[in-house]
């Protein structure tokens, strides 16, 4: 027998809910099997980032060759990465052991409105690290720092200018983008999917959840995906499933008062309430 083997390349969040933590519970929950790169050390909870320690670019590339000379990957999810040299060490050591499915959740800035990443690092983003990706993952204000236009232009219901911005960030070079729309006001969320090789536009539409608990959902959605892409699904099908199993975490994590900011989603929500 063999397990699914998953890789997540991100930072470490002290309270649990989003970064590394996250990721693991995912892909626990979705059965397969976790390993992890740290990338930064942060001092967080639920209401702020407190503190960020690097990892150094040169041990970030030793957890990755621990992994991959032994154990292998069949999916990877790649996070916070804060500095520039980090995106070049983590992409080269990637490219060299031929790392498929690569998920790229650009982080930029928490929950909570704390900058994560270094001024450099974003055009590190584009034209380093995302020409790899299978696809990225950005949500409104991310896509709106990544193509230097103000996130108002994204927020309204127009989906020609989300299409007009999927196809301009698809233009870093990723196989495929994720636009997640859930930073909009309206209670009809838009998330877009746009393949840039067969330029196919696809809608996912769902209803906003009311609740106060969405720490770490934009890293547990990205890290659903690669757990599907993983298990041999098709990229639409993946994220289809992938967003089935954010909702539930949202849906079943919204009763919970844990902290005393955003709290976190409901990771294991298939297994215990």
């Amino acid at each position: 027998m063999k397990y699914y083997r998953l890789l997540t390349i991100a930072g470490s969040d002290s309270g649990g809910g989003a970064g590394i933590q996250a990721d693991l519970k995912t892909f626990s929950s979705l059965g397969c099997y976790g390993m992890s790169v740290i990338c930064a050390l942060t001092a967080q909870n639920t209401r702020a980032v407190t503190g960020i320690y690097p990892v150094s670019p040169e041990f970030i590339s030793l957890q990755i060759d621990a992994i991959m000379e032994d154990i292998g990957v069949d999916a990877v999810k790649i996070g916070m990465l804060h500095s520039a040299d980090v995106i070049i060490a983590v992409t080269e050591r990637l490219k060299h052991y031929r790392a498929p499915n690569i998920v790229v959740d650009p982080v930029m800035v928490s929950t909570g409105g704390d900058k994560l990443l270094q001024d450099d690092a974003v055009d590190a983003l584009k034209t380093v690290l995302f020409p790899i990706a299978a696809v990225i993952t950005p949500n409104l204000p991310e896509a709106a720092m990544l193509l230097s236009q103000p996130v108002e232009s994204l927020l309204g219901t127009d989906s020609f200018q989300l299409e007009a911005a999927c196809k301009n960030l698809s233009a870093f070079g990723s196989q495929a983008v994720l636009l997640k729309g859930g930073h909009a006001k309206s209670q009809l969320m838009l998330d877009l999917l746009y393949t840039a090789k067969d330029g196919r536009m696809r809608q996912f539409e769902s209803t906003r959840i009311n609740t106060g608990n969405t720490h770490g959902t934009g890293c547990t959605l990205s890290s659903a995906i690669a757990a599907h892409l993983a298990k041999g699904h098709p990229l639409e099908d993946a994220v289809m499933q992938a967003k089935t199993y954010i909702t539930g975490a949202l849906e079943a994590g919204a009763a919970y008062q844990l902290g005393n900011g955003h709290g976190p989603v409901h990771h294991f929500h298939g297994y215990w309430k």
